[in-house]
């Protein structure tokens, strides 16, 4: 990529800035901590740092925190002002008194000042810096950590706050190929703490990083540090980690976690970036790390495996393999990180964020950013955000459901990207025209990664390739995003209803076209069709060729400026309903897409059932369903499974005392998990996992009223609730129309 292109890259090209930290001044003035890599060596410098806020030209007259000085700015833009400050807080001061001033918040389309929250995203803005420019992704030492606990006997889950729930092992890993375990069997928690922030120090890590590192590691390390007084001197400048609570949106996911800032380092969670990828493919069928490290096969052949319920009696009998057991898990880390934090790392040398809010910040948010730089370094007024309103979507359709056989993939590439493109379709507020720069820019470094994707000769390569060219996809795509965001700064809800108008139009045709040439729609969504081409495409003398003709006519029929891609042939596909489906690759390898096939609110038994069903149609196995579910009834009417199977695990949001509280209140409805921990003779706190079956005999009761603890359960005395499972097992046979064998119906009840 070539960094000269300023507005997507920034203005100065300082190499190997690995982070920046603000520093409160005491006399007068603020300024901004640069850290440098060079190689194993870091250095640090400091630059003057003078916070702004922009405004219409009369905004700040009667305030009583005076800027520095004021510059106006050119163009028709509402927001003509750019006013300076000595220091951070003042600036903050001032833009509480325009909120409360106004009336606006500054988020709303009609206020007349902008600030944005974060001084090191405002240094980045004006300074036109950027992360790891001239570093190659390898050259950011990142440090991975994971831990593992000890859980207080009678309890589900290891809880910080419990004495006794120890950690017992902390594994730490690099780049470099070093892996450093602490274990508990050599010294005790106080004295392995202090050795982790030791190495911390002394390996001088710009990212530390793990997988749900935000809402289980570093929060568990900081309790436990606290309980034991050890200082986490983790920031280069010998500070503790500041933690506070923050969520984020990764496509139709929110995520909740805590949030730690260590100065001079960035905190990525590789969970984040697994659901960032999982939103672009949709091919993950679980996202904890044994899952992900399956799936990219970084997983050693030999990697130990051990059930969270079993490490704390694993570790009191054999500490050796708990010891292997994190390391196979920090390796693990390391390697998913390596193939899925190269696109945050392409980004970082390209948006005014820091590396770590990039891998949390939305898409919509980033094109914004890339606008505001780029427009203050033209030194050009700012418009205020279009009024936001309601528009019709793309188009999605379902013309099949079913198992339908040799499924073939088209994608339009980049649909909406390419329409505003060809059709020069941009905010009308963009006088700098610098949207349609940036959205070129992007699609040709995207169509540049995914040249090298499908070049590679390796799967390594081609999965780091595939990481980053996801990325630029949803970056270019998130540019009509950002038109129908109402906090966007150029947004313009006329281009985007146009754009989708636009849309629909070009798939509708190319729908027909499909029609017309004997093939068949099954299904439609947004930019992507799913078809059954011509049967002498797929059969029969010259398939192959006559298969290449079709695809070349379909593409030559597209406007100018709209590529299409076959990416994908399917032995079969499952169609249940819009957006969820599943299909069979020719290496037998099923991928089932949509909540309605995959939720995890099933009980594990019920989630084993839809896989093996699905495979069985996807297969041609239909005949074979009968027995299926003959054979989960057998196993539930004759308790044969170990009661994990048919149990749920869930985390407690909150404190008991405070659920107790709110059905008091009457403000929430009765949970079974919580009930047991009411019940329970165990002080179970917020963030405790409970697991639990339901026992008795009536299919119909209320959960909560029959639930019981997995750790109370008796295998000698199995209780479980037959009719109630079985019920469950016979609703989800009647949702997926699985039929019963003959000599079974009407015997189940």
């Amino acid at each position: 990529m070539d960094p000269r292109n300023t507005a997507l890259f920034g203005s100065d090209d300082e190499q190997g800035m690995v982070a920046v930290e603000w520093i409160a001044g005491t006399s007068g003035t603020d300024h901004m901590r640069i850290f440098v890599r060079d190689g194993s060596r870091v250095t640090h410098h400091d630059e003057p740092f003078e916070p702004f806020i922009v405004s219409t030209a009369s905004a700040l007259d009667g305030c009583p925190v005076a800027p520095l000085s004021t510059t106006p700015l050119t163009g028709t833009g509402a927001l003509n002002t750019l006013a300076t400050f000595a220091q951070w807080k003042p600036c903050r001061k001032a833009a509480a008194w325009l909120a409360k001033e106004t009336g606006y918040s500054q988020s709303q389309p009609g206020a007349p000042y902008l600030c944005p929250a974060d001084p090191v995203q405002q240094y980045l803005i004006r300074s036109g810096k950027t992360h790891f420019m001239g570093m190659p992704p390898n050259g950011v030492n990142r440090m991975q950590v994971d831990i593992e606990c000890v859980t207080t006997p009678g309890y589900d889950f290891c809880n910080a706050e419990r004495p006794g729930d120890e950690i017992v092992a902390i594994a730490m890993a690099d780049l470099s190929g070093w892996v450093e375990v602490l274990s508990g069997s050599d010294m005790d928690e106080a004295t392995m703490l202090q050795r982790f922030v030791a190495c911390v120090q002394e390996r001088d890590p710009d990212v530390i990083e793990g997988h749900n590192i935000f809402n289980f590691d570093l929060p568990y390390i900081a309790a436990r540090a606290a309980y034991r007084e050890v200082a986490l001197t983790l920031g280069r400048d010998g500070s503790t980690p500041q933690a506070r609570p923050s969520r984020m949106s990764i496509g139709e996911r929110t995520l909740s976690y805590t949030r730690f800032d260590i100065f001079g380092r960035h905190v990525v969670d590789t969970l984040f970036l697994v659901h960032a990828y999982d939103v672009a493919h949709r091919s993950l069928s679980g996202f904890g790390l044994k899952e992900v490290a399956i799936h990219f096969g970084v997983a050693a052949a030999d990697r130990t495996y051990v059930e969270g319920s079993c490490i704390s009696a694993l570790y009191r009998e054999d500490p050796a393999r708990i010891m292997r057991y994190v390391r196979d898990d920090v390796c693990e880390t390391r390697a998913i990180s390596t193939l899925l934090s190269q696109s945050s790392f392409v980004q970082a040398q390209t948006l005014p964020y820091s590396y770590q809010n990039i891998c949390v910040r939305g898409t919509a948010t980033k094109v914004d950013a890339l606008m505001l730089r780029e427009y203050l370094r033209r030194e050009h007024a700012l418009p205020h955000p279009d009024m936001p309103r309601q528009f019709a979507g793309g188009y999605t359709d379902v013309f099949h459901t079913g198992v339908i056989r040799d499924v073939h993939h088209c994608d339009v590439r980049s649909l909406y990207p390419s329409l505003m493109l060809t059709r020069q379709l941009a905010p009308r507020s963009d006088e700098c025209g610098v949207f349609l720069q940036l959205l070129e820019t992007l699609r040709d470094f995207r169509l540049e990664a995914k040249a090298s994707m499908q070049a590679a000769t390796d799967d390594h390569s081609r999965a780091g390739y595939d990481a980053l060219q996801t990325t630029f996809k949803i970056l270019i795509n998130s540019f009509y995003g950002y038109l129908g965001f109402g906090q966007a700064r150029f947004s313009d809800f006329d281009a985007a209803e146009t754009i989708t108008a636009d849309g629909r139009e070009l798939l509708q045709q190319m729908i027909d076209w499909l029609k017309a040439h004997d093939a068949d729609p099954v299904e439609i969504d947004t930019d992507g069709i799913y078809f059954v081409p011509p049967s002498d495409c797929l059969a029969g003398a010259g398939a192959p060729a006559k298969l290449a003709a079709f695809r070349a006519a379909f593409s030559a029929n597209l406007p100018a400026g709209i590529d299409v891609e076959f990416d994908g042939e399917y032995t079969s596909m499952y169609s249940y309903k819009m957006k969820n489906y599943a299909l069979l690759a020719p290496g037998g390898e099923v991928t089932i897409k949509g909540g309605a096939l995959k939720s995890r609110g099933l009980e594990p038994f019920q989630r084993a059932f839809v896989e093996e069903m699905i495979r069985l149609r996807l297969e041609g196995r239909e005949a074979d369903l009968p027995a299926l579910r003959t054979r989960y009834e057998h196993a539930i009417q004759h308790r044969e499974w170990p009661i994990e199977k048919l149990a749920k695990r869930e985390m407690l949001q909150e404190s008991p005392k405070s659920y107790a509280g709110k059905i008091g209140r009457g403000a929430r409805a009765r949970s079974a998990s919580y009930e047991l921990a009411l019940k329970s003779a165990r002080d179970y706190r917020a963030g405790d996992h409970v697991s639990y079956y339901v026992s008795g005999e009536k299919k119909s009761i209320p959960v909560h009223q029959a639930a019981k603890l997995v750790a109370e359960w008796d295998p000698a005395k199995r209780d479980e609730n037959v009719a109630y499972y079985l019920a469950k097992l016979v609703a989800l046979c009647k949702k997926f129309e699985v039929p019963e064998t003959m000599e079974t119906q009407g015997e189940l009840f």
